[in-house]
């Protein structure tokens, strides 16, 4: 006798595979657009691929979708109540604008005239985000094919940015403004990837960033240093000892009260980076490194995926051109970032920087901090209903374990956990192997629609399992 279980999975890819075809090809039109939001020339490109995925989204089957200006790029919104009162909202988070991509960057086809070769699809966009975003339509028709409903299993809506490629500088004041629109039980974020081709993952969370730049002014002009050298303060000396002191002999970032609410790794999440099959060797040699370094007591994972850092990104002072040219500098400066993880808080982080800088500035030296715009970290804990959800689908479209992972970097979804109150869960189907940002981006077409599957799958486990959950 079959199993309930198998039978959706037939089901499922069973009508994907009848529909991939139109998919891709719907796929391809969407990425022909050069949505480049960071250029203003492609601003009308930008609202033309809002305006295209909206109809796009009426016609899988959306009630409501509609485009979301900004002071900036456009949002695509989209809403399909389930019907069920007792039925979990879910909202979805992609974007749709691109990269910056041109044939001379090194691309071996036009980055905006999409081709296949070798089961992979190559346009700048196929994997960040376009195509992440896209498997959601075919996505959910499987999901009502194989179940024989109507609507979704759960209240589905998607939010669909246009600027975070820029930056996302409008995206957490359209939140805010919409925050009634957007309420939702749970986030999907399908802007991320997984391990390996081999190896699928869901990703638990993203750290968060706090960036300034330190300026520090000495003389009113650059003076002689035969004349004033060894009697008044130097800048660029009093920069040098700020970066020395950023961290202790074993690493630490030794501001006073940085670490201040760190949430510390679990032995069982320990554990579970311990299964991923990291090859540190190959790593470094993918970071054009020679060396791994980092806090003591930590591995590398746990360094780049659980651990706040502080890092110099830029450095300056004085004089810098040929030959010699004997001066103490009239300033200096540093650029820092810090990534932070899930119990700090970027106030506090820059109220601490601020204090440590004050102290450390010998009197003569007037000092200027500037913070720029902070993202706070977020994290979904491994019992959450939802995640169980996400990777019980994932499971069933891979046929493996699944493991789990976090992201170093940050990203807007920390506005949506914050201002909505929502639990964030990730879920993406890219390889580090498709290039985001790189000359011949791409998505492996079977990975794409492990995707569709993934997502097929998801609504119907969490609208049931959220009815149970504690």
């Amino acid at each position: 006798m079959s199993h309930p279980v198998d039978n959706a999975v037939s089901a499922v890819r069973t009508y994907i595979e009848q529909h991939r075809a139109a998919f891709l090809d719907d796929l391809v039109d969407w990425l022909r657009i050069p949505s480049v939001s960071a250029q203003p020339e492609h601003a009308t490109d930008v609202r033309r691929s809002a305006d295209w995925l909206a109809a796009k989204l009426k016609e899988t089957g959306f009630p409501t979708a509609e485009v979301w200006a900004t002071d900036g790029a456009p949002a695509v919104f989209a809403e399909w109540p389930s019907g069920d009162p007792q039925a979990p909202t879910v909202l979805v988070y992609g974007h749709h604008d691109v990269q910056p991509a041109a044939r001379e960057d090194g691309w071996h086809s036009e980055p905006f005239d999409p081709v296949v070769r070798e089961n992979h699809l190559y346009a700048r966009g196929a994997a960040d985000d376009k195509g992440q975003v896209f498997f959601h339509t075919l996505g959910v028709r499987a999901h009502l094919a194989a179940t024989g409903r109507t609507a979704p299993a759960v209240n589905l809506k998607l939010l669909i940015e246009g600027e975070e490629e820029s930056g996302s500088p409008h995206f957490r004041t359209l939140v805010e403004e919409r925050a009634e629109r957007l309420t939702a039980d749970a986030v999907i974020v399908s802007d991320t990837g997984m391990w390996s081709e081999d190896t699928p993952t869901v990703c638990t969370g993203m750290r968060g960033l706090a960036e300034c730049e330190i300026h520090l002014y000495g003389p009113d002009q650059d003076i002689h240093s035969g004349s004033f050298g060894g009697a008044v303060p130097n800048p660029a000396t009093a920069v040098a000892r700020l970066v020395a002191g950023l961290h202790d002999e074993h690493a630490r970032v030794a501001i006073p009260g940085f670490y201040e609410g760190v949430a510390d790794l679990t032995d069982r999440e320990r554990e579970l980076f311990g299964e991923l099959p990291f090859d540190e060797r190959q790593w470094l040699r993918t970071a054009k490194s020679y060396a791994a370094h980092g806090e003591a007591g930590h591995t590398t994972l746990e360094r780049i995926w659980a651990r706040p850092t502080a890092e110099v990104n830029g450095i300056g002072g004085g004089y810098q051109g040929p030959g010699s040219k004997t001066v103490i500098p009239s300033s200096a400066m540093v650029k820092l970032s810090f990534r932070l993880v899930a119990g700090q808080d970027p106030g506090h982080v820059e109220k601490a920087v601020r204090a440590w800088a004050a102290d450390r500035v010998p009197p003569g030296i007037r000092c200027e901090i500037t913070f720029g715009s902070a993202t706070r970290p977020c994290l979904t804990p491994l019992d959450h209903p939802a995640l169980r959800s996400v990777v019980r689908a994932m499971g069933q479209a891979f046929g493996k374990p699944v493991r789990f992972t976090r992201e170093g970097g940050s990203g807007p979804a920390a506005d949506l956990q914050e201002v909505l109150g929502a639990p964030v869960l990730f879920l993406g189907i890219s390889v580090p192997s498709d290039g985001w940002h790189a000359p011949d981006e791409k998505v492996e077409l079977d990975l794409l629609l492990k995707g569709v599957e993934t997502s097929a799958h998801l609504w119907g486990d969490l609208a049931e399992h959220w009815r149970h959950a504690p």
